[in-house]
């Protein structure tokens, strides 16, 4: 029983190893099933609708070469972005988050999420209209010049965008943003005409990104830092998504271009009552929120043409709009395109009725662990003023919820460490007998009341709560450039100290040739620790098992010095507080059985 233990300890250990070393390779999650609807407007089976934009093949709209910064703008000034927005064609393609920069260093950027067409990643978002099939009214696109109502967008000056197409129809985008980042849009069409007209009001987000890296570039006279169009693992998500019908529908890039090139550049369509969709990075989204209690047809797109990877997303009405001679026609939309700050999308969840808008964040499939998880350490944050301490109290605390089932572990563990020299003299005794040695070691087991596998307890314990607090530290934004003590700035990066270069004293950055070439001070205590808590149990008595017992910590040493700080802080402290637990059982078991009975 000791053995098979042993065995299960380190098949545990093995499966821990092999999930987070598949960490960082660039494959997403394998999407949720996204079928095409037959019967929607602008589908296969119903071609009645035109695509947004006339965007039914990505690739019948390219970039042009470079960005046309003539074009008239119209600046958007806000708390939490600034940017514009092109007045040729109202296009959303400047846009900049100030609450978040690329990097520590002090003349790091910020981040940049729209980029208009030309530039080396385009990342945009339009509104408009389509006629209705039969039709012959004039529509604004994307060479349309509007004329803006007010200088700038703020949050206390919305802008009404117009343009007459000179047959009767004046179309408006009415444009405000909020503290954050919610825009809200209504289109609204007036009908001075001599016959009602029938329109698709449409929105799109669409990405380009080219295979190669360009490096960084300047736009509008600043300094823009180059997205990875696809940084994802597969413990995150990263691609097009969205809430519709009420289920979560992922499709990742690669399957999209695919699905693209087979079907004309339409990957897949969708018919629900409202829901969103969007583009998400780890951790910033690009969203369209149509009204809740209109029936919509949502797409998802993409296309490679000459080395050029595009992408869209978009919803369009799945009835027309039917606007009479005199009247007047608007709706109201919504568009996020920000960061995924977790209260921030709960509360827009709530005000604006957003079906499940809190999945823009990878919870993963133990969201009901990470959710808490995330919810309990972002309090204690809120307490302490720093995330490296609010895990370390959230360790307590779980620790604390464990304490009696580890008790009755370690307990049971403190028996067997003393039974050793018993159990060696049975294994010599019936060593031509393993039936024999097998009934009497159960006997004693029984007789003692010890169960040999309780020593595997608490690393089942610590299976979830490690692979669970990982993905909070790791997807969620609070996390993101958050600062610890000392040499660690950002507990979701890897300990930039390296024991190979002497600790920064040798100008040397080893981990580009190999990441096991990468070893900090936190995942060097981490193995002290583990090697301390491994002294405390028991050993394998097969030489050779206890050979590899003694490797764990080395093991598990190089592979946590890639591993967020958070995440090996969290583990060094797991290990003290195991260390701490299991000494004061031990001593408090060897004096019970000191102690004469009566």
């Amino acid at each position: 029983m000791d053995q098979k233990r042993f065995l299960l300890w380190i098949a545990m250990s093995i499966g821990i190893l092999l999930v987070f070393e598949l960490v960082g390779r660039h494959v997403a999650p394998v999407p949720h099933p996204v079928a095409p609807a037959a019967g929607l407007p602008g589908s296969a089976a119903n071609p009645a609708a035109p695509a947004p934009g006339g965007a039914g093949s990505l690739a019948a709209n390219p970039a042009p070469a470079q960005v046309d910064e003539s074009a008239p703008r119209l600046p958007i000034v806000a708390d939490a972005v600034h940017g514009s927005l092109n007045l040729r064609g109202a296009i959303f393609d400047d846009l900049v988050l100030t609450r978040y920069r690329e990097s520590l260093a002090h003349d790091a950027p910020d981040v940049l999420l729209f980029a208009p067409r030309g530039a080396p990643q385009p990342y945009y978002a339009q509104y408009g209209w389509s006629a209705a099939p039969g039709t012959t009214v004039t529509v604004p696109g994307t060479n349309t010049v509007w004329k803006a109502s007010a200088p700038r967008l703020t949050p206390s000056t919305p802008v009404t965008l117009s343009w007459d197409n000179g047959a009767g129809q004046t179309f408006q985008l009415i444009i405000a943003i909020d503290r954050n980042y919610m825009f809200t849009v209504a289109q609204r069409v007036e009908n001075h005409g001599s016959s009602a007209v029938e329109l698709y009001p449409w929105a799109r987000i669409r990405r380009q990104s080219p295979k190669k890296p360009m490096g960084d570039y300047v736009l509008f006279g600043q300094h823009r830092a180059m997205q990875n169009l696809n940084s994802g693992s597969y413990v995150l998500f990263e691609g097009m998504l969205g809430v519709l019908g009420g289920t979560l529908h992922e499709q990742k890039y690669q399957t999209a271009a695919k699905n693209g090139r087979d079907h004309g550049g339409v990957d897949s369509q969708l018919g629900s009552v409202g829901g969103w969709i969007g583009i998400t990075d780890k951790y910033w989204l690009a969203s369209l929120i149509p009204d809740q209690a209109a029936p919509v047809t949502a797409a998802f797109r993409g296309d490679e043409t000459n080395g050029i990877e595009t992408y869209q997303v978009d919803v369009t009405n799945s009835q027309p709009i039917v606007v009479p001679v005199h009247g007047d026609v608007t709706q109201i939309d919504h568009m996020f395109a920000g960061a995924k700050v977790v209260h921030l999308l709960q509360h827009y969840q709530a005000r604006l009725h957003i079906p499940d808008f809190w999945k823009a964040v990878d919870f993963g499939l133990f969201w009901f662990l990470t959710r808490p998880f995330f919810a309990a350490i972002d309090w204690l944050y809120h307490l302490t003023g720093n995330f490296g301490i609010a895990i370390m109290i959230f360790t307590v605390l779980v620790k604390v919820v464990f304490f009696p089932l580890a008790n009755r572990s370690y307990r049971s563990m403190a028996k067997m460490r003393d039974m050793q020299p018993k159990m060696q003299a049975m294994r010599e005794r019936y060593k031509d007998d393993p039936a024999k040695l097998q009934a009497e070691m159960m006997g004693i087991y029984k007789k003692e009341g010890v169960n040999p596998a309780s020593g595997c307890l608490p690393m089942l314990i610590q299976i979830p709560v490690f692979f669970s607090l990982y993905k909070v530290i790791y997807v969620t934004i609070a996390m993101r450039q958050a600062p610890f003590f000392g040499w660690i700035r950002d507990l979701s990066a890897p300990d930039p100290t390296n024991v190979f270069n002497l600790f920064g004293l040798v100008p040397l950055h080893l981990s580009t040739i190999s990441p096991l070439l990468h070893l900090g001070i936190w995942p060097l205590i981490m193995g002290i620790t583990m090697y301390l808590q491994q002294r405390l149990n028991p050993p394998p008595p097969d030489p050779m098992q206890a050979r590899m017992f003694q490797l764990m910590p080395v093991v598990f040493t190089f592979m946590m010095g890639r591993f967020p700080a958070g995440l090996v802080i969290y583990w060094t402290w797991n290990n003290l507080l195991t260390v701490a637990q299991q000494w004061y059982i031990m001593r408090s078991a060897g004096k019970s059985a000191a102690k004469p009975t009566a």
